[in-house]
Order: structure tokens, then sequence, then C-alpha cells
């Protein structure tokens, strides 16, 4: 391509967009589509400060005050802009001439906003366009707006998402899935091998598992010093299938319940909550008073078993961070007998044997929350899997040792892929003083949990996170 796009978008002293025509300062910016502004300045916030969609959308929403027509406008661009990355990438990628490394880092952002909006939303092509180009007007510069107009223009004579992943040409069904359903082809790899477990998994599943993490999730509470049926009224929400503290919300800010702002009720996936009750289930040999989450930050968990313990147990809530122990301190507010600590699990500071039960909700790549944070599929690579997983062998390690012979450890991640989560524990039960206890008979209520001798959730079968659970007992 020449022209305007050599003249504009890429990383030079002389661009147009960056050094002639400085950006005007978004105090000075002329009047511009609200709900796209904001949009914008997520995918900015996200490339450029590595910050997270969840947190600073909702931040930007409460300061812009936009209408609600324009605040749910606003969070459609965004996530599903930052969902579809890979593929809108595939398709710019076609139309310029160079790599798009090259190209401007905000240039980049308003180009695949741009295109999300022709290929997905089907926007007409003068609204997406036209927006568009005014949007990179103030927030580059001229020179750059004709690149933005020109490749725009050739995204919306390619039709729409079915269209350009025909054009594209993907080379087998896993080549496919990933430019249809939006995930890195590793991702899918790794889906494929989870759904399986040992068999062959059903394309059709593999596929509605892929799509399920590009559907907006529903708001998850648990009900931790309040009455479910209370908090159901309460907010407006109906009780979850799964947890007997969950309430599920179809949309809006549970910020503006009563019990969610004075803490007997928190924001919190199901999925998460099953993930606690598993440790609480397990059938125990011996006493029954000391417990432990292992790596507790934010506090979550932490809160729920808080809330539901028998009298007389005392929780220990560890993290090796203090700024995460410190909101493990918030969440656990008001709770008698806990105590919070920093503490590195892969070496424990406690005696060995000091607890009757121990939660390890392990550090890992959270390609279980897709839903939630659709940014993490193209941050995440798979290089970052073994060092997890190493990480999450010392900690399980670290778990058994600090529970006392017939006491029980649950291992949790927030990941299904298989070398975080069946490879990790079943190395573990490989020890001669430790026995594995099937999850499923403990979830009777809960079906398609099992995976083998294990439990996982998965968003299309249970509408919540992709959690994994496995329950160990240390035998001597």
């Amino acid at each position: 391509m020449t022209g305007p796009e050599r003249r504009a978008g890429h990383k030079r002293r002389n661009d147009p967009g960056r050094g002639n025509q400085r950006p005007q300062s978004r105090r000075h910016r002329p009047t511009l589509d609200g709900a796209r502004l904001t949009a914008y300045d997520v995918l900015d916030g996200v490339s450029s400060r590595d910050a997270y969609a969840n947190l600073l959308l909702p931040q930007l929403l409460r300061e812009r005050q936009l209408e609600p027509r324009d605040a749910a406008f606003a969070t459609q661009l965004a996530y599903g802009t930052l969902r579809a990355t890979g593929t809108l990438d595939a398709v710019l990628a076609t139309l310029v001439s160079r790599p798009l490394a090259e190209l401007d880092r905000k240039v980049l952002d308003l180009l695949r906003l741009g295109a999300y909006q022709l290929i997905d939303l089907r926007v007409p092509a003068h609204a997406a366009v036209d927006t568009t180009v005014a949007l990179t007007r103030a927030i580059v510069g001229t020179g750059a707006s004709g690149l933005v107009n020109a490749v725009l223009r050739k995204v919306a004579a390619g039709g729409d998402r079915a269209a350009w992943v025909a054009a594209l040409q993907p080379a087998d069904d896993d080549a496919r899935l990933a430019l249809s359903t939006d995930h890195p082809r590793w991702i899918v790899e790794a889906w494929r091998d989870a759904l399986a477990d040992g068999a062959s998994a059903d394309d059709a599943e593999v596929e509605a598992a892929l799509l399920a993490d590009d559907a907006a999730p529903e708001v998850h509470l648990v009900a931790r010093r309040i009455d479910r049926a209370e908090l159901a009224a309460e907010s407006g929400g109906e009780p979850g299938p799964w947890s007997l503290y969950a309430v599920r919300l179809g949309s809006g800010d549970p910020g503006r319940i009563a019990a969610v702002r004075s803490g007997a009720a928190a924001v919190q996936d199901e999925g998460s909550q099953l993930a606690a009750l598993a440790l609480t289930r397990a059938p125990l040999d011996g006493p029954d008073v000391r417990w432990l989450d292992m790596c507790a930050g934010p506090g979550g968990k932490a809160g729920l078993l808080a809330a539901v313990r028998p009298a007389g147990v005392h929780l220990t809530a560890a993290d090796r961070a203090p700024h995460r122990a410190e909101l493990v301190r918030s969440a656990l507010a008001g709770a008698d007998d806990v105590e919070v600590v920093v503490a590195d699990g892969t070496a424990p500071p406690w005696p060995e044997g000091s607890f009757d039960r121990v939660l390890l909700d392990a550090p890992c790549t959270g390609l279980g929350a897709l839903r939630r944070r659709p940014e993490v599929r193209w941050r995440r690579t798979a290089d970052d899997v073994a060092p997890l997983a190493e990480l999450q062998r010392q900690l399980l390690d670290g778990a058994l040792a600090s529970v006392r012979p017939g006491g029980v450890v649950a291992y949790v991640t927030c990941s299904p892929h298989t070398a975080e989560t069946v490879d990790v524990v079943d190395a573990a039960a490989a020890r001669d003083d430790v026995e594995v206890l099937p999850v499923a008979p403990l979830f009777g209520e809960v079906p398609g949990i099992e995976r083998g001798r294990y439990g996982q959730l998965w968003p299309h079968r249970h509408g919540t996170d992709a959690m994994f659970l496995a329950l160990l007992r240390r035998t001597r």
C-alpha cells in the first residue's frame, strides 16, 4: 500500500501522527463519540500499560457517567475488540504492507476498534469508518487518519467474520476454530486436550467451550453473612444452581447492592465458591479445627471459608505478597478466630503437619476466566505454562507438608490446562503418602464435573469459570 499508509501510522520521527502534529490532549479534544472514545481508552490502557479491562472499564464508566445505552455499547466495543484481537490482526495484516508491530500502537488499536465494528457488529461502514477516522484525527493526527480510512474501507469491502475467515483460508480445524472463536491456536489445542481427558474430544463440544469464553458472563454473588434468599431478593438475582451461597445476576453494578457494600455479600464466581466448598466437603480422619488458605489473596475463598466453617475452627490465611495479604484482611474483616500472615507457601514457616485442611488456590495462567478478562488470551503465551506448573508443584509440596496425616489438601486452579492441573496433581499423587479423593461423588448435584478422579467446571457446561478441583489426603 502507498500514499496514506506510507505517510502515517509508522514509528518514525517525521510521522505526522507523532511529530509535526502533536496529539491533542484529552482536555482539548473535539466532541467525539463517548462510547467509542471510552472503548479506545480501554484498549490503550491494556496495550500501553498492561491494564486489566475488567478493572479499567468500570472506572472509566463511573468517571464519565455515560448514558446506559452508551455504557453498554462501550463495554461491547472494548471487550469485543480485545477478545477478537488475533482475528482482527489476521485481517489487518492482509491489508497493510508492513508488519503490524511497526505501526504506531495507537493507530493499531484504532484499526482494531474500527475493524471489530465492521466484521463482528456489522455497523454500517459509513458510521464505523467515519467515527474511527474522527478518533484517529483527534488522538494521533491528521496524517494517520488517512491510513485508517483506507484500511477500514477495505475491511468493510471484505464482508463479515465468516467471509473473512473463509478468505484467510485456515489450514485445518484448529486453525479455523482459532480464527472463528478468537483464541490463539495453542489455547484451542489445550482445550481439546482438557475436554478429551484421555479420549477423543468431540469437535462440537470443543467449539462450544471456546465460544463460551466469548460470551458476556453473568455477575455472581456469594452470600457470606446474609441469607441467600434475602440476597436474591435485595439484588433482584436468582439463586445459583450449584453453590448454596450463590446468587446470579444477568447484569448490573453489584457495588450498588447494600449487602455487597457492607461485606455481608461479595462478588465471587460460583465456580470459585465450589472450589472453596470442596475443601469443606472432603471426608477427614481425626480432628477438624485448623484450616489454612495458603495462597489466599485477594481473599474471596478465605471469606467464604470463614463464613461456612463449623464453630471452633481456626482459619489461617496466608499470602506471600504483603499488599495481597492486606486485601485478605479486608475480606475477613469482622470474622472471629482468623489470622492473616505473610508467608511463602513454597517454604512454609509453620511446623509440618500444622493443619487439618489446606486450600491451595495456586497461581496459574488464569485461562479459566477468559470471559472476564478478554485480553488474557493474547497476553499469555504457551511459554508461560511451564514456569507456572513448576511453581504449582512446589506449592503443592508445601501444602502437603502443611497438612497432618489424615488431613486433606484441596488443589485448585482457574485453568483447565492439563499441565497446570492433572499433570501437577498426578505427580503428587504418585507419592506413597498421598491418596486421591474422587471429587465427583462430593458434587452429585453438579453434572459433567468429573475429570477422572478430579473435578473440572466449564463455562459451557456450568456457567462458571473453568475451575479445576482436586482433593488429596496425606496418609502418613
